[in-house]
């Protein structure tokens, strides 16, 4: 299960370059593959007498893959979900390219963009803070749709890493901090005095050292 389970995660981006198709396709493709292996693999058979009788749930045996699906952090999908759905929505109206316009517009360069970049490095390390509130998943899909620099622009990696880091600064700035919230009942505050001002010096010293390296290569 571990080594399908792998492959499984390879074979997405290989799935997308080969079909073009948007990966979600795929990620379902290999979901589905391991879910019918499981239930293949484990031999797991169920009483289809009666759905609502007692003695057909007393006597059914559920499926690893019915077991894990029971102990999935529903709020955490349909936060996520959701969030997902109101940044596709702000993407379609023009909400995300106008505030993005306006914040290059309104946000000088610091003079260590690179020559074909036109985004301020402070902005990046803006969203990287904002990542921490409205957590990095939803902000790196806003930011796709906010700047139209190409595919292998370094401004891409800039952002992905701030968003990544920047988002442990809060607790609810990503999923795992969320999920970590609601099954080991982690308290914010705790996190918030605790490990909140780590996580901020991670953040800008990794920032300065990105921008640093990057300069020479």
């Amino acid at each position: 299960m571990l080594y399908l389970g792998l492959g499984a995660i390879v074979f997405v981006p290989i799935f997308k370059t080969v079909t073009h198709l948007p990966p979600y396709v795929g990620m379902m493709l290999s979901l589905a593959v391991v879910a019918a292996f499981a239930e293949v693999f484990s031999r797991t058979k169920f009483s289809i007498t009666s759905f609502d009788s007692e003695d057909s749930d007393k006597h059914a045996h559920h499926s690893p893959v019915h077991a894990s699906l029971s102990k999935i952090e529903m709020p955490s999908i349909l936060f996520f979900l959701g969030i997902l759905m109101a940044v596709a929505a702000l993407e379609s109206l023009g909400v995300l390219f106008g505030f993005a316009t306006t914040l290059k517009e309104s946000i000088p360069l610091m003079g260590t963009e690179l020559s074909a970049n036109n985004v301020s490095d402070l902005v990046v390390m803006l969203l990287g803070v904002g990542s921490a509130i409205i957590d990095n998943v939803p902000l790196v899909a806003a930011s796709l749709g906010m700047f139209q620099e190409g595919l292998n622009d370094p401004l891409w990696h800039f952002i992905a890493f701030s968003a990544g880091t920047g988002g442990s600064m809060l607790i609810i700035g990503s999923a795992a901090g969320v999920v970590a919230m609601g099954m080991e009942k982690i308290d914010f505050f705790w996190y918030f005095k605790k490990i909140s001002w780590l996580a901020l010096i991670g953040f800008v010293v990794g920032s300065l050292a990105f921008i640093g390296i990057r300069a020479f290569i």
